[in-house]
């Protein structure tokens, strides 16, 4: 089955062309668009043989021998080889191989992407079912699949940046499905320009890369990188600059700061989309493609601190900006941004395994949440301000149970997924070289603020009183069982998840020796100081006991007494507005970037209109000046003169040409005539 990896992108692929044409088709040659039915059959069909085909490639990965659990297929040569001169003076061949590679981290993403990709398709058939454009929907979905699975399958950073571009066209689609609206516009042409800032440091980091070393091609390029020790912290060199630019990439499509602001702005697109692309896949490529990296990252220790601060101040800046946001899904975007943010300080920390182990667990409970939160939008008739329902647990009990497990496992509760992976990351940030007690202590309040704005949309959504209006004709439901079947599997993959990581105190990190060939071209600095499993234990309480402490006050302000939670926002209106407002980061931008850009770009249309065109249509208007004049000079003097020659000759030509009459007497004559003139003005002249 190893062989066949190449079948799991191509399976989606070729669900994307299928719908795609046969729907443009149908829609062209007769008017009506293709059976729903179909198109529901070919999209999800495909992810599912997708799925297959990962679990018996990830089935065949687990026979071979944990050092050589690697394997390559390359499908056909993509560019040429091209001798190019690298900056130490040596000639390096230019070849890039569309070629594909199995280890243990990509397949893990694999079957993340392929697997909570199907149950999210199977969901879309019933929440998008009412929707015109069924088949336009699939068609962006089956695209994205196949987009991402290159992106994590490929076996080089070019190809990677096919895929890494792919998904991020594919995010713009889909974010901006409802043409009609002009805020889906907006945002996905956002999510689309500041996913661009972050590619053009990947496209740098990527030539960096072969400018130095001479390849982009993982197994060749890290085994070159193997052979060389950390930089000085002190000195930045090729792989520190080259993390650094990498990095700006990941930042953009994992929404870190400063390039976070798109992805709340991208729940304008269907609830699926915000499962499958802004939960579960698509804003995890960056935290991939720096696990993928680790060869390069744990080689530059400068760049490895930034990741870190960047990672921790993203969770806590995103977590409290989630603390007051009414839009269930806003609060979930944000949430979403946090525990990225998580992801990427286990990175920093040098926790690789951590890190990708949180992001397989997230990916789950995510999933679940934001597909809750669309039963939820779909049950109350399309609302999302959180402040509009309330006591819908009688009306929606599968949606309020399973979403109920979801945010356990994220606020971090013992024995469920969450609580593993979130454990993990902050005891790595406590014990390795790489980590620090600030950097846990501020995890920890991040831990506590999730249980907090976690339950608080519990609380407003299904419990407490019931504030929707009554008196509008439509009563909350129940989603149908196509909707609440998939919630019901990735509940339960938000129980059971977490249980191949467990912490040495409970039993074998099956996932962590499982991910460790991976990172055998990374640099192992040495052991900090020991670390009882006591301690981690401690720990472990600790982070408990805080999340408990944010579960009992979301309890206190929004069900035993949600007057309270009034007047705490009357007393401190300002620093309310100030959260609640996203702490005017986007105005911020929007003045010192967006603007100051428009502007320029106003400034240089104007430029081109005025002075531009204004030189480009003076000029045109001097030539027909200029040519009038010319001709007026031809026509008025050249042919004047011309004419007036051809007078001249003509009125001598007459004249002549009565002399010349052919009579030899007159020719006599006018002889003797002459030879007489001659002699009396010889005779008069001589006298």
């Amino acid at each position: 089955m190893l062989n066949y990896i190449w079948l799991i992108p191509l399976c989606p692929l070729a669900g994307f062309l299928i719908n795609g044409l046969w729907g443009l088709w149908c829609v062209r040659r007769t008017g009506r668009r293709p059976r729903k039915s179909f198109v529901a059959v070919v999209a999800c069909g495909a992810v599912l043989l997708a799925f297959l085909i990962s679990l018996g490639s990830f089935a065949g990965l687990l026979e071979l021998e944990p050092e050589n659990r690697i394997h390559e297929v390359n499908l056909f040569n993509w560019i040429p080889g091209l001798m190019v001169r690298t900056v130490s003076g040596e000639l390096a061949q230019f070849q890039i191989n569309w070629g594909f590679q199995l280890d243990p981290l990509s397949a893990v993403m694999i079957l993340v992407v392929t697997g909570i990709g199907f149950l999210i398709h199977l969901y879309s058939i019933g929440y998008m079912s009412e929707e015109e454009g069924f088949y336009r929907f699939f068609a962006y979905m089956n695209l994205f699949m196949f987009m991402m699975l290159t992106l994590v399958l490929a076996n080089n950073f070019l190809l990677m940046f096919v895929g890494w571009e792919g998904v991020g066209l594919c995010s713009y689609l889909l974010i901006g499905y409802y043409m009609e609206k002009r805020s889906a516009g907006d945002a996905a042409k956002k999510a689309f320009v500041v996913n661009r800032i972050g590619d053009y440091g990947f496209i740098l980091g990527m030539l960096l890369l072969f400018a130095y070393f001479g390849s982009l091609d993982f197994t060749d390029l890290f085994s070159r990188i193997a052979t060389l020790v950390p930089e000085p912290e002190t000195a930045w060199g090729p792989l520190s600059w080259a993390a650094l630019l990498l990095f700006i990439g990941a930042t953009g499509k994992s929404a870190q700061i400063p390039l976070y602001t798109w992805l709340p702005d991208a729940m304008e697109g269907p609830t699926p989309v915000s499962a499958l692309i802004h939960a579960a896949t698509m804003v995890t490529a960056g935290v991939y493609m720096v696990a993928r990296s680790a060869a390069i990252y744990s080689r530059a220790p400068e760049v490895m601190l930034l990741v870190a601060v960047v990672g921790i101040v993203t969770a806590v800046l995103a977590a409290c900006i989630a603390l007051f946001q009414r839009d269930i899904k806003r609060v979930l975007a944000y949430s979403t941004v946090s525990q990225l943010g998580y992801m990427v300080t286990a990175l920093g920390v040098g926790a690789v395994t951590a890190g990708i182990f949180h992001l397989m667990t997230h990916a789950f409970f995510k999933a679940l949440l934001f597909l809750g939160s669309g039963s939820v939008i779909l049950g109350m008739h399309h609302e999302q301000d959180m402040m509009k329902m309330g006591g819908l647990r009688k009306y929606m009990p599968t949606t309020w149970w399973t979403m109920g497990v979801g945010t356990l496992a994220i606020a971090g509760t013992p024995l469920l997924s969450g609580f593993f992976s979130k454990d993990e990351i902050l005891w790595r940030a406590y014990s390795l070289p790489g980590g620090s007690p600030v950097i846990w202590g501020v995890g920890v309040l991040v831990a506590g603020m999730t249980a907090f704005y976690m339950f608080r949309m519990m609380f407003l959504t299904f419990h407490g009183k019931e504030r929707y209006d009554r008196h509008s004709g439509h009563a909350p439901h129940e989603s149908p069982r196509i909707m609440t079947v998939p919630l019901m599997v990735l509940a339960a993959g938000s129980v059971v998840a977490g249980y191949v990581g467990l912490p040495p105190w409970l039993g074998p990190n099956v996932f962590e020796h499982f991910l460790e060939p991976v990172l055998a071209t990374a640099w192992q600095p040495e052991a900090g100081a020991h670390h009882s499993h006591l301690e981690e234990i401690l720990l472990a309480a600790v982070s408990v006991a805080v999340a408990g402490c944010g579960v009992f006050l979301a309890y206190h302000f929004f069900l035993a007494r949600p007057e309270k939670a009034g007047q705490l926002r009357e007393r401190f209106h300002g620093l309310y507005r100030v959260v609640y407002n996203k702490f005017y980061v986007d105005e911020a931008y929007d003045a010192l970037f967006v603007n100051r850009c428009k502007g320029l770009g106003t400034w240089l249309s104007t430029f081109d209109l005025k002075v531009v065109d204004g030189l480009v249509n003076g000029s045109a208007a001097a030539t027909r000046i200029s040519a009038w004049i010319s001709g007026q000079a031809d026509i008025h003097i050249v042919d004047r003169l011309v004419n007036l020659t051809a007078e001249i000759v003509e009125f001598f030509s007459s004249v002549f040409r009565r002399l010349q009459t052919g009579l030899v007497q007159r020719y006599i004559a006018f002889f003797v005539l002459g030879l007489v003139l001659i002699i009396g003005c010889y005779l008069y002249l001589g006298a």
